[in-house]
C-alpha cells in the first residue's frame, strides 16, 4: 500500500493482498453493525452488503470533495469467484440434482422469460419518453441480467454504433442493478416467507455431510483431510477454467470459468461418494464457500464508483427504476406461485432478483441471509447458482440480439 498524489489528488493506492485485507475488515464491520442494528437483521440485509455500502460511501465522500481517493487492485475477486462455485459444485449429491431436475427447468424458463419483459419496458420507455433505444437496451436485460461485463462489452458495441455515452451508461445501470439487487432480494423473500408463514421441508434437506457423520463417531478431521479437500477445491478450479476455455472456443462465444468449475467439482463430488477417495467434509467446504462469498461481494461493493451513477441521464433513470419494481412486482405475485407458493419458492425470489438485477453472487447472498435467519434450502442454493451463472444467458443473450437487431441503427 502506498500514498501518493494523482492529479492533485491525495491517493490511497493498495496491492491485491491489502484490497483482499481491506475489504475482510469491511466484511466484519459489516456483520458488527448488522448485529447492532436489528432492521438490518430483520429484512435479511447481508452483511457484506453493509459493510461494502460504507466503505462505499467514504470513497464517495473523497470523489465529491475531492480530498483523497483509492485504487484498488481487485486481483483477487475473480478467485474468489471461482472458489465460491467451486465449493457449490461440491456440496451437490447427485440425489439432489435428481430432485430438482423439474424446478431447475420452470426457474431457467422463467428467468429466461424476466429477461425478455426487462428488454420489453426497456424499449417501451424509450418509445414514450424518446431515449435512444441501445441507452434503454443497456438498461434493461444486458446490464440487469448480464451485469458490469455484458454492460461493458455490448456498451462498446454501441459507441461504435454511433452511441458515444454507451459505456457510461451502461455501467451507470450495472451499478444501480446490483445496488438494487443486494437491498431487494433479502427483505422480499422475508417478505413472503413471513406472510405465509413458510418453513424450510426438512425431507429436503438430503444432503447428509460427513462432519456430521464424525461427530457422531467422535472422529475429527486430521490435518491431511483438510489439505485434501482444499486440494479438490483447487484442482477443480484449475481444471474446471481449462474445460471453461475449450468450451468457450467451440461455442464459439465467452464461457464463464466459474461454470465448468462448478459442474467439474459436481461430477467429483459424486465420484468420491462412490470411489470413497478421501474423507470429504461438506462443512468444511461450505464454510469455505461462504468465506469466498463474502470476501468477493465485499470487494465488489467496496470498489463500486457512485459516481458512476451520474451516467443514469433522462429516461434512463426512468428504465432503471421500472426494472427494479417490475422484478419486484414480478416475484411477489407471479414467480413465487410458479415455483410452488412454498419456502424454496421464497429463497428462489430472492435469489432471482440477484442474478437478474446484479450478478450471481448477489444472488447468493442474498439467500444466505435469508438461510441464517429461516433455514436452508438446497434445492434454491443448487438451481440458483446453475441458472443464473449460465443458463439464463441461453435465452437472454439470442433475444437480447434480435432486439438489438430489429431497434437499434448505426448513426451516421
Amino acid at each position: 500500500m502506498s500514498i501518493v498524489f494523482m492529479n492533485n489528488v491525495l491517493t490511497i493506492k493498495a496491492d491485491a493482498i491489502c484490497t483482499a485485507a481491506l475489504a475482510a475488515v469491511m466484511l466484519l464491520i459489516g456483520y458488527w453493525v448488522k448485529n447492532r442494528i436489528g432492521a438490518l437483521q430483520k429484512y435479511c440485509i447481508p452483511a457484506p452488503v453493509v459493510g461494502g455500502f460504507l466503505f462505499m460511501f467514504i470513497t464517495f465522500i473523497g470523489h465529491q470533495t475531492g480530498a483523497f481517493g483509492f485504487k484498488f487492485d481487485t486481483y483477487y475477486q475473480n478467485p474468489f469467484m471461482l472458489a465460491f462455485f467451486t465449493t457449490v459444485g461440491l456440496g451437490a449429491s447427485l440425489s439432489l440434482l435428481k430432485k430438482g431436475g423439474g424446478l431447475l427447468i420452470i426457474y431457467w424458463l422463467t428467468s429466461g422469460i424476466i429477461s425478455f419483459f426487462q428488454n420489453v419496458i426497456g424499449i417501451a420507455i424509450s418509445k414514450v419518453t424518446g431515449l435512444a433505444e441501445p441507452y434503454a437496451l443497456l438498461a434493461s436485460a444486458i446490464s440487469m441480467i448480464g451485469g458490469h461485463g455484458a454492460a461493458g462489452a455490448y456498451g462498446k458495441t454501441f459507441v461504435e454504433m454511433g452511441y458515444p455515452a454507451g459505456m457510461e451508461v451502461g455501467a451507470a445501470a450495472a451499478t444501480f442493478g446490483l445496488i438494487s439487487a443486494v437491498l431487494l432480494g433479502g427483505p422480499l423473500g422475508r417478505l413472503l416467507i413471513e406472510k405465509y408463514h413458510l418453513k424450510p421441508d426438512p425431507s429436503e434437506d438430503f444432503d447428509t455431510d460427513v462432519e456430521n457423520v464424525n461427530a457422531a463417531s467422535g472422529e475429527k478431521l486430521s490435518g491431511l483431510d483438510i489439505i485434501r479437500n482444499v486440494t479438490a477445491i483447487l484442482v477443480c478450479m484449475a481444471l474446471g477454467t481449462v474445460i471453461s476455455g475449450w468450451i468457450g472456443k467451440l461455442i464459439h462465444m465467452s464461457f464463464p470459468t466459474y461454470v465448468g468449475a462448478m459442474f467439474l467439482a459436481v461430477l467429483w463430488r459424486n465420484m468420491n461418494e462412490k470411489g470413497h477417495f478421501y474423507n470429504f467434509s461438506f462443512s468444511l467446504v461450505d464454510s469455505i464457500g461462504d468465506v469466498m462469498l463474502n470476501l468477493y461481494l465485499a470487494i465488489a461493493l467496496m470498489t463500486l464508483r457512485l459516481w458512476e451513477l451520474s451516467g443514469l441521464l433522462g429516461g434512463v433513470v426512468l428504465v432503471v427504476a421500472a426494472q427494479v419494481v417490475f422484478m419486484a412486482l414480478a416475484c411477489y405475485f407471479v414467480v413465487f406461485r410458479v415455483l410452488g407458493s412454498n419456502y424454496d419458492a421464497a429463497v428462489m425470489c430472492a435469489g432471482l432478483c440477484g442474478h437478474g438485477l446484479g450478478a450471481t453472487p448477489s444472488a447468493i447472498v442474498n439467500m444466505t441471509a435469508i438461510k441464517d435467519q429461516y433455514g436452508m434450502s438446497r434445492k434454491a442454493f443448487m438451481i440458483v447458482p446453475i441458472v443464473g451463472a449460465f443458463l439464463v444467458d441461453v435465452i437472454y443473450q439470442p433475444q437480447t440480439i434480435a432486439f438489438i437487431k430489429f431497434f437499434v441503427k448505426a448513426v451516421k
